[in-house]
């Protein structure tokens, strides 16, 4: 239903016991065999937030995992990832199968550790579920054996190893996801070409209309979503295939366009950089010399 709050799980144990699972060895992480989660009843809340990280390897899902307005039938081994404050939601049939794995980090854990800063850096944990990373049978044995090992740990005594060797374990797999996302980027090639042939020609577009006079350079959630993807899943494609991000990208078309108002029109700067969207000519300036090398109007007296 529309408008209805998502559910908050605040901590490991409460989610432990929405599952009707077992306690965690530990408050602050736990490793959980997707085979042991029994389907939900029909009164069990459907949309969810959580204040800790997930990483989930599924397989053979015929649930449908939702996040907003998308929702992604899971039918081969996959890796995602939701970070706290994210909202989804699951929608189990009875005969609902599943198998893989799945790891809850509470940033607490992570306190005062270098992996405390460096988690929030890897982009994936923004990506939508439909972007979820799609793992060779190779990539999904390596997965699954640093989860077990973190398993293997997660189940021995806690002594003054134990979050270390996590840690070290849960840095490992995460670098392992980059790498693999990388690897995705490249080979789902005619996907990925097409989102790129399709940006630009939203850019064109925007760039040929009224709306950048009127409002600004289009901003990256305003080109993610005319793309359906999300911001950061689109940043990683495009610095992959091109070595440049979003904003880049929309920066070079807009040099593109003052290259061509300044060798074809006899508008002046200030004139061209209103047109472009810029309510301070000096702005405009600047970021052209940023690009170029040299000023609008050093550029113009190239071409006198």
């Amino acid at each position: 239903m529309a408008g209805v709050q998502p559910y908050l799980i605040k901590t490991i144990s409460e989610y432990h016991q929405l599952r009707n699972l077992p306690r965690p060895q530990h408050p602050l992480v736990s490793v959980i065999n997707f085979e042991d989660i029994k389907p939900g009843k029909d009164d069990e809340p459907k949309n969810l937030t959580q204040h800790f990280y997930s990483i989930a390897l599924k397989r053979m899902v015929n649930g449908r995992v939702k996040y907003g307005q998308q929702e992604y039938d899971f039918n081969e081994g996959v890796l995602f990832f939701i970070a706290p404050g994210q909202v989804y939601s699951i929608d189990a049939r009875e005969d609902f199968q599943h198998s893989g794995w799945l790891i809850l980090i509470h940033p607490d854990f992570l306190w005062n550790t270098p992996l405390a800063k460096i988690i929030r850096q890897y982009e994936y944990f923004s990506y939508s579920v439909n972007e979820a990373l799609f793992l060779s049978e190779k990539e999904e044995t390596t997965v699954t054996n640093i989860i077990l090992n973190i398993e293997q740990e997660y189940n021995s005594n806690i002594d003054k190893f134990s979050q270390r060797v996590i840690l070290a374990q849960l840095e490992l797999l995460l670098t392992y996801a980059e790498r693999f996302y990388h690897r995705q980027f490249i080979t789902r090639k005619i996907i990925n070409h097409s989102i790129l042939s399709r940006l630009e020609d939203i850019l064109e577009k925007y760039f040929n209309s009224d709306d950048l006079a009127k409002k600004g350079l289009p901003a990256v959630q305003y080109i993610a979503d005319l793309l359906n993807v999300s911001p950061g899943y689109l940043s990683g494609l495009l610095k992959v295939l091109t070595g440049q991000s979003t904003q880049q990208h929309i920066h070079d078309k807009l040099i593109e366009k003052a290259k061509e108002k300044l060798s074809i029109t006899s508008l002046s700067v200030s004139e061209i950089a209103y047109e472009l969207g810029f309510e301070h000519p000096q702005s405009f300036s600047k970021l052209f010399k940023t690009k170029t090398n040299v000023s609008p109007s050093e550029f113009r007296q190239s071409f006198n």
